[in-house]
């Protein structure tokens, strides 16, 4: 039988079937990882980037969705070690680094180092044309250093390359979470003044209206987008009754969110738990939380997985209550008012032990052997 021939052709097409084969292996891990980065699958996203590192696929693009992934997982010196990987790679292309450096001061600033920060945003400054996401970036860092003029400056430069509700809000975030409300209000009334042309304006205004305690004025612009088609305005509307003391109109809208199609469960679920709290259904609240964990993206994880600590303390449950905090600060080291309830539950599970070992009133403490008998 020949086979020469024959033979040199099926193994040509053999040997470039298979490396075809592993080459989209390693295309599919990577859009795989892309996919789960997405839809805020985190944890499967890195590993699927890491994968593709170690097949050297892609690898400044790989390393670079592995840091973004370890950011949403806060583990910032993580991602600050990938994305610094990736920008020692060969041929970055500018456009890559330029994201790159933005991502890795993000990193920076989150792991409490907002001088590395700081420089990320000097090269930022120098090698590239800055623009709103670029000087909001830079506001932040300024804002962490304290240097409170030069993060004034670039919110302003933000604001008037990108006047819209979503740069107001994402500056009086930054202020807010400095004790500054003052200083990003006046972003907030300076949107205000803008004519709204759809639903999502409705709902921005609507958002904006709660963040400065204006509630009814809130209400009114939530229920305009309700009625242009918002689905997100239901859940704003629960949010502002919830403050309004109004658990039942809160539950209702939050009711009405999850019943919509679009809606994000979690944040639906969430809502209900927090009634549940309010009105003292506290074992409600719990199968709520599950329901929403069950549903949950590791974003919408932290504030479910908060509210079950309370909904442990708040029924008495304090060795759970603790055991979840514990858990809690382990995924969110950063969380200072989760480390005020740990200490909280800690004392109080410390108080009940004392408050055990305390013989009650008229009980005999003396050993047995001590004990005088008057009998007989």
């Amino acid at each position: 039988m020949k086979t020469g021939k024959i033979g040199r052709i099926l193994a040509v097409c053999i040997g470039a079937s298979l490396l075809t084969g592993c080459g989209g292996e390693k295309q599919n891990t990577y859009r795989q990882a892309e996919e789960n980065l997405e839809q805020g699958s985190y944890q499967e996203a890195l590993t699927g980037y890491e994968t593709s590192v170690s097949y050297s696929y892609k690898t400044a693009e790989s390393l670079r969705g592995a840091g973004i992934a370890k950011l949403r997982l806060g583990d910032y010196q993580g991602a600050v070690e990938s994305f610094t990987q990736a920008l020692s790679q060969n041929r970055v292309k500018k456009s890559i680094r330029q994201d790159l450096l933005a991502y890795r001061a993000t990193a920076q600033l989150k792991a409490g180092l907002p001088d590395d920060a700081m420089a990320d945003c000097q090269t930022l400054a120098s090698d590239y044309s800055m623009n709103a996401d670029l000087y909001f970036l830079t506001g932040c860092v300024a804002l962490a250093m304290d240097a409170y003029d030069e993060a004034a400056s670039n919110f302003e430069q933000a604001y008037g390359e990108k006047a819209d509700y979503d740069m107001a809000l994402q500056i009086y975030e930054a202020y807010q979470s400095r004790g500054m409300e003052a200083d990003g209000t006046r972003y907030l009334e300076a949107i205000l003044k803008t004519e709204p042309g759809n639903a999502e304006d409705y709902c921005e205004r609507g958002r904006i209206y709660y963040y400065m305690q204006d509630y009814e004025n809130a209400r009114n612009e939530l229920t305009k987008a309700s009625e242009k088609g918002s689905v997100e305005a239901l859940s704003l509307l629960g949010m502002v009754c919830f403050a309004q003391n109004d658990t039942a109109a809160a539950r209702s809208m939050y009711q009405d969110y999850l019943n919509a199609e679009e809606s994000r469960k979690a944040e639906g679920y969430n809502g209900l738990a927090l009634c549940d709290i309010a009105d003292g259904d506290y074992q409600s609240a719990l199968a709520n939380i599950s329901s929403g964990l069950e549903a949950a993206d590791t974003d919408e994880m932290q504030e479910l997985l908060f509210n079950e600590i309370v909904a442990y303390e708040k029924q008495l449950d304090f060795n759970t209550a603790f055991s979840k905090a514990q858990e809690y600060i382990k995924m969110y080291p950063d969380d200072q008012e989760a480390k005020k309830e740990l200490e909280f539950l800690q004392s109080r599970i410390a108080q009940e032990n004392a408050e055990e070992s305390v013989p009650e009133e008229g009980q005999d403490t003396a050993p047995a052997e001590e004990q005088t008998s008057w009998e007989g």
